[in-house]
């Protein structure tokens, strides 16, 4: 599978330029890649205002990259501000989530909400927690697990029960100043876990004066770096995945089989109403 990595400067909430910037770069990938991955809340950058910029799931992100996918025959992988209406003790109103999506080539559109929310801002307070099960599509023969910056973080969490999945994706606004800890708990998931790791961070300033240096990579199921952009750049990376391979490795090194039984019986939710 040949998997594409986007890594751009979010335009601060404007979503309409930063799908214009997709739309070219997904036009740019037709016929050259099977996966496109965008970093996350590519519509506007982490830390908007959800109330400001949040979108249905039908709304202008979600329709331009299903047609962005269905006009280049190509899969595309991000996160986006997402609202719901919701009743909460009789009177309605508005739920915020910080919404993963799998868009597939025919515009059949998957959805997962980021599970562990960050504390240190406002997801943590204004947004509501994914759920506990694990996302998993499936895609040209590949099981591809889908998580969301933060949650990188959760080994447990992310962990591979039986070979569940064979690629990890992460999408992310990670800042530089703990980018350390992003290059060694992507390369961390990828060896524990014996699968590809794929994260994609965004470069650039964001409203919040917050610094992004990028390093998005993508690792092997042996910990090998296979390939990385260039830091404080916006460049779109392209590389070929090998599925076999990636059995040999595990035939050779079943250390799978020897992996704990455990069982996740919940977490809290940051949000609350």
């Amino acid at each position: 599978m040949r998997i594409s990595l986007a890594q751009v400067d979010i335009i601060w909430e404007n979503a309409q330029a930063n799908m214009q910037k997709y739309k070219e770069i997904a036009a740019s990938l037709k016929g050259k890649s099977d996966l496109l991955v965008l970093p996350e809340m590519c519509a506007n950058g982490f830390g908007s205002q959800a109330q400001k910029v949040a979108q249905y799931a039908d709304g202008f992100t979600i329709s331009s990259l299903r047609a962005m996918a269905m006009e280049n025959d190509i899969a595309i992988v991000g996160s986006f501000i997402a609202k719901e209406d919701a009743e909460v003790n009789g009177e309605k109103t508005l739920l915020y989530f910080n919404r993963g999506f799998f868009i597939y080539p025919d515009g059949k559109t998957t959805f997962f909400d980021k599970r562990h929310l960050f504390r240190v801002g406002v997801e943590g307070k204004d947004y509501q927690a994914g759920s506990i099960e694990p996302c998993i599509v499936h895609y040209k023969g590949w099981n591809i697990r889908l998580i969301i910056c933060y949650d990188l973080r959760f080994p447990v969490w992310c962990r591979n029960v039986q070979q569940g999945y064979d690629l990890l994706i992460c999408a992310a606004n990670w800042p530089e100043c703990r980018i350390k800890s992003w290059n060694n708990m992507l390369e961390a998931r990828a060896t524990e876990n014996q699968a590809y790791a794929c994260g994609v961070n965004r470069v650039g300033d964001d409203g919040l004066e917050l610094h992004y240096n990028g390093a998005s990579a993508v690792y092997s199921a042996i910990g090998e770096e296979l390939g990385r952009c260039r830091d404080n750049q916006e460049e779109v990376l392209t590389l070929d995945l090998d599925l076999d391979r990636l059995r040999h490795q595990r035939e050779k090194f079943p250390s799978w089989k020897d992996a704990d039984i455990f069982e996740i019986t919940g977490g809290p939710a940051c949000a609350e109403i």
